[in-house]
């Protein structure tokens, strides 16, 4: 846990967060700032800065079989976008690796930006 990470904090019950899913290894909260009608963060519970910096193999395959199962769970029945923003010219803005599960709506649009 680092102790100026917002997601650290979230996860540590210390800030708060409509939460949507939780396992030992992730929790899952929809973003305050949502791009689409369904904006979920899939978030490790490990501290771990960015994709450069993920090397659990376990970690990565969970969350990306969590993905199509929160997607259905929301009802996204006919497509998501998922997306991993990584280091600032890559638009990361919280430095704790997370994905992006959007959906909800049309998103190949002008007015979808992330």
């Amino acid at each position: 846990m680092s102790t100026d990470c917002l997601f650290c904090k979230i996860i540590a019950g210390e800030l708060p967060s409509e939460q949507v899913y939780s396992d030992e290894k992730v929790i899952v909260f929809k973003d305050i700032n949502p791009k689409a009608p369904i904006h979920l963060l899939i978030v490790p519970r490990d501290h771990i800065i960015s994709l450069n910096e993920l090397d659990n193999d376990d970690l990565t395959v969970h969350m990306m079989r969590l993905l199509p199962k929160l997607a259905k769970g929301q009802g996204l029945n006919n497509g998501f976008r998922t997306v991993i923003n990584t280091g600032p010219a890559g638009g990361q803005i919280v430095f704790h690796i997370h994905l992006h599960l959007l959906g909800g709506g049309s998103l190949d649009g002008a007015g979808f930006s992330m």
